[in-house]
């Protein structure tokens, strides 16, 4: 005859044990069953939208006047209204024009329109049109 590997008792300890886990348990369970299943996926990813800063670089009209051109360096200090779409406010500041010839078509004092972007970490005037 053999010997039970347990003895009479080792049930009354490992039970209370073993139940204590299942309440325990029991909530995450519940919760579980709870969750709506997740869709299935697809082989093909969903389209997405082109965001404005990957595609095309924010821009944005600004009303201006000259205060400085320097054609050495390209660059044009102007100062200008409020540029929403840039988030900047009324100032005075030095742009970088995006083409040096441009610069030819004004002169200190001159009111223009402009169009600017960011590029690379600086602002750009990519066009602008004479004001009266």
């Amino acid at each position: 005859m053999t010997t039970p590997t347990h003895s009479p008792k080792s049930w009354l300890t490992s039970a209370p044990a073993a139940l204590l886990g299942l309440i325990c348990a029991f909530p995450a369970l519940v919760t579980a069953a709870e969750q709506p299943a997740a869709p299935a996926k697809s082989a093909t990813p969903p389209a997405q939208a082109p965001t404005a800063t990957a595609a095309v670089p924010a821009t944005s009209d600004a009303d201006g006047e000259v205060r400085k051109i320097d054609k050495a360096a390209g660059t044009v200090t102007l100062k200008h209204g409020d540029i929403p779409s840039l988030d900047m406010m009324g100032m005075t500041m030095v742009f970088k024009v995006k083409d040096r010839a441009m610069l030819d078509s004004v002169a200190v004092g001159s009111k223009v329109r402009f169009k600017a972007e960011r590029q690379g970490g600086s602002l750009v005037v990519t066009q602008w049109v004479l004001q009266k």
